[in-house]
């Protein structure tokens, strides 16, 4: 069989991508065989491949693609996420472009833009996927904002008003002025900024004393209700119950007292805006304050803001620091750092602000999907993130779940009244006619006398029914998909969402289908520059996956990122490993072409064939328990890690040099045929990891039909195997090391054969030491006068009688050398064990590494000075 010279990763992975898509080998259905699940963690709709997802995407297939060889219906269900704020923000960007407005624009008008522009760019990166070889199910493909996920969520959302756990309140918000939507807690980012702390004169009425009160927003004063100073602060006892004027604004407030003040930071006194600030807002709920809102959504003065009103908040913090300067009401002003809160969306600096929004009460929620990841009916891997997920759930608040977005699933609430009870919850509008009418007692209304809450729901209000929502779970909750899938089996995913998503996902699953939505949870690391930054669009420093893949290989790829991929850790991304995975494809592809060169004839297997392939196949089985053994743990890249030397060291290194027939030479056909099915083997124990190369090589090594393909093989059980067989041939490669070591310290030529002289009786696999040393005679149990080398492997001592062509001086004069050292190191372990503080407190496996080293130094020099005698 002709094979290209060097294997060529553009032509083969297109190819059988294809082929596996024709044949629907990714496809599942549910049938007798037990199920095995993974849901996407959907992308975002108008996302592109970065590193983060080719980590995520890449450990997914793995674990799909090995399950589907090892017997089970493999469903693995990709899909993408609306996004609402991110893909809202493109939409309205791309408007604003054309010269259109977002305002100008009815609701429907917009959303015909945002369907445009989910159609022409939100299959990209599953595209990408394919490209990576995800063997996703690309038949069951969902995305959020489809009919039937947007059903669901909207019996969600009503079924769960019904019971009580969702409703309506007047609240703190984070607001985020550029999205000109609320967030969540969970999506504010707190970064450091540098600015600077004012320290602001607030006049007592009728006096000329002040108090100086210091504040990072000096814009937010329009919003000032009150000034709060702590009750057993001694330096304000003869202020308490006097009022404050408000600088510029001239407002006249009172002076309120609460423990919450902290005497020892700041001034001591605190300017209370409840409109603008969490915690203002709860001493202004305590002391019932009046609340002044003196922003509007853009993040500009309002009215209140007196001068000001129509003004940036930012640029007048600037302005009003001059015009306090100048009014003498500015005492002084410091340069601060300190944390400000950011939208994780949009970038934009949150604004607290007052609003009615729609809340999901959690503490119901958490407390069983909390017990279910204590008790490991939820497994997390690594296990650490069982007390981060413990933390968050034990101090969990209501859910935010409205968002002031027009792309998303609408609030199911229908307003028939200008009360604030006037309202109805239903899943359509017919239905909520009849509610109306009910609860108005107005048998006269009409459809058109119902206005639809404007708000949409947060995205992860659709997220977190997704393990149940791609089976039709809510619409149909007997039929078969959800029945057979469900609960899925393994969830992968980055640690930044597990409360977002995660966490969630826990309790609407045991809420609707009273079970947990997976078994285990794997938790990547975050992929980090080598300067341990997050790779981010932003910093430049991520590369590109599709031209990564496009210079190494998708396949040299994926080993290369799962190399450095340690279970949970994050990834210090190097393009040195994508090279060790290409290089990788080459060993790989280098022995394929070199055992197809070999001539296969009918004559036996000799001694050196029969050691070796009884040594691989213990090895082999060997290895097979161990990487099961690291997939139980989920760690993927110790997995791959065991592949990797079986098939480089193992199959490659010693089994095929082994096995090689000398020059002009045939091999045994026996051998030949034990050696395909060893390589097999390998094919299917790495074609999780390297799909492409390894179906490639699956299909020269034999005609396949299409129920044979390597995506569908199932991979061999671990038979029994012989540790003793695989602990000779250690000893065996060490004795061959010990013997190319003489001859490249002493630059003797491989070809010139040894003879060796050993205290052994025998030597396990005596065949393969000749034929891999190139040893011409073994003298067991026989010393040689000679000068030597001499090495040790365990208690066996061997000695080569040096060729004729040394330099025996030279060689004498290193030996000295050799032991000098030798005598000093022993010198140096004698004085530690000979310390009785060091072996009473030193821990025993300490101790007993020093008297190995002790040992050993002993013995090596015994050889020395026996070698110093013959030379």
């Amino acid at each position: 069989m002709q094979i290209s010279e060097k294997y060529n990763p553009q032509e083969t992975e297109q190819k059988w991508y294809n082929y596996w898509l024709e044949n629907k080998y990714f496809h599942s259905e549910p049938n007798d065989k037990p199920p095995y699940t993974v849901v996407i963690p959907p992308p975002n709709v108008t996302g592109i491949l970065h590193m983060g997802h080719m980590l995520n995407n890449t450990i997914q297939d793995v674990l799909v693609r090995r399950a589907r060889m090892r017997g089970f219906n493999a469903c693995w269900i990709p899909g993408t996420d609306h996004a609402s704020i991110a893909t809202e923000a493109k939409v309205v960007a791309k408007l604003k472009s054309e010269g259109i407005n977002k305002s100008d624009l009815t609701r429907e008008e917009f959303l015909k833009h945002a369907w445009d522009w989910t159609h022409k760019y939100g299959g990209t990166i599953l595209e990408q996927l394919k490209k990576l070889g995800c063997s996703c199910d690309w038949d069951r493909t969902r995305f959020t904002m489809e009919d039937n996920l947007s059903k669901q969520v909207i019996i969600s959302f009503v079924d769960l008003y019904n019971k009580g756990k969702i409703y309506r309140g007047y609240r703190m918000v984070n607001w985020d002025p550029e999205a000109k939507t609320n967030i969540s807690d969970e999506e504010v980012i707190f970064k450091e900024q540098n600015g600077k702390l004012y320290f602001l004169k607030y006049k007592i009425e009728g006096s000329e004393e002040f108090l100086s009160v210091a504040t990072t927003r000096p814009e937010t004063i329009f919003g000032d209700t009150a000034v709060c100073i702590n009750p057993n602060d001694e330096r304000y006892a003869h202020l308490k119950g006097k009022n404050v004027i408000v600088p510029i604004v001239n407002r006249v407030v009172p002076i309120i007292e609460d423990e919450y003040v902290d005497i020892e930071f700041g001034t001591g006194a605190l300017k209370i805006t409840p409109a603008h600030d969490v915690n203002d807002y709860e001493i202004g709920q305590k002391h019932q304050l009046k609340m002044i809102d003196a922003l509007d959504d853009d993040g500009n003065l309002n009215e209140h803001g007196l001068h000001y009103a129509g003004k940036n908040r930012f640029d007048v913090r600037k302005q009003i620091a001059k015009e306090l300067e100048e009014k003498d009401l500015l005492l002084k002003a410091e340069d601060y750092v300190n944390k400000v809160g950011t939208s994780e969306r949009t970038g934009a600096v949150i604004e607290p602000k007052i609003s009615v929004q729609w809340f999901l009460k959690m503490s119901d929620l958490a407390k069983p999907a909390l017990d279910v990841v204590m008790d490991d009916d939820v497994k997390f891997y690594p296990e650490k993130f069982k007390n981060t997920y413990k933390h968050w759930m034990e101090n969990i608040r209501d859910w935010n779940i409205s968002r002031q977005l027009w792309w998303g699933q609408q609030i199911p609430a229908f307003y028939f009244g200008t009360g604030d009870e006037d309202f109805v919850v239903a899943e359509t509008a017919e239905e909520a006619l009849e509610l109306a009418k009910q609860k108005s007692g107005n048998p006269e209304l009409t459809l058109e006398s119902l206005r639809q809450d404007q708000d949409t729901l947060d995205t992860w209000f659709s997220a977190w029914l997704w393990p149940m929502s791609v089976f039709e779970g809510l619409l149909d909750p007997e039929n078969k998909d959800i029945q057979y899938y469900y609960p899925t089996s393994d969830l992968v995913t980055a640690p930044d969402i597990i409360f977002f998503w995660v966490a969630r996902m826990i309790m609407s699953g045991l809420e609707y289908k009273k079970e947990v939505p997976f078994k285990n949870v794997y938790f990547t690391g975050i992929v980090r520059d080598k300067q341990r930054r997050k790779m981010s669009k932003s910093l430049g420093n991520s590369p590109d996956p599709i031209e990564l893949m496009e210079k190494y290989g998708a396949d040299g790829v994926r080993v290369g990122i799962l190399l450095s991929s340690a279970a949970g850790n994050d990834l210090l991304f190097d393009e040195d490993l994508m090279l060790q995975g290409r290089n990788f494809m080459t060993k790989i592809w280098s022995a394929f072409r070199l055992i197809n060169m070999w001539n296969h004839e009918d004559k036996p297997a000799i001694a050196t064939d029969n050691q070796a392939i009884e040594w691989f196949e213990n090895k082999l089985n060997k290895t097979i328990v161990e990487i099961n053994d690291q997939f139980e743990k989920f760690r993927i890249s110790d997995a791959l890690h065991l592949i990797y030397k079986l098939i480089w060291d193992d199959f490659c290194g010693w089994y095929l040099e082994a096995i090689k027939p000398n020059y002009g030479e045939g091999i045994s056909k026996e051998v030949y045929n034990k050696t395909i099915y060893f390589f097999e083997e390998l094919m299917k124990l790495l074609h999780p990891f390297m799909p492409f190369q390894s179906e490639e090589i699956w299909q020269l090594i034999s005609e396949r039909s299409i129920d044979e393909a390597l995506v569908i093989a199932q991979q061999k059980n671990a038979d029994s195997f012989s540790e003793e067989a695989i602990k000779n041939f250690e000893i065996t490669a060490e004795l061959i090391s010990g013997v190319r070591n003489y001859r490249q310290t002493k630059g003797i030529s491989p070809r010139e054969a040894v003879e060796v002289y050993t205290n052994a009786s025998e030597f396990a696999n005596e065949a393969v030491v000749r034929k891999l040393a190139n040893v011409s005679e073994i003298y067991f149990g026989q010393k040689t006068d000679k000068p030597s080398f001499t090495f040790l492997v365990g208690a066996t001592e061997v000695s080569i009688p040096l060729s004729e062509n040394l330099d025996l001086g030279e060689e004498k004069a290193k030996t000295e050398e050799e032991l000098k050292y030798l005598k000093g190191f022993l010198i140096s372990v004698d004085k530690k064990l000979s310390n009785e503080k060091f072996v009473a407190n030193a821990k025993p496996e300490v101790v007993e590494v020093e008297r190995k080293k002790q040992k050993d130094a002993q013995d090596k020099i015994a050889i020395l000075e026996e070698k110093l005698k013959s030379l």
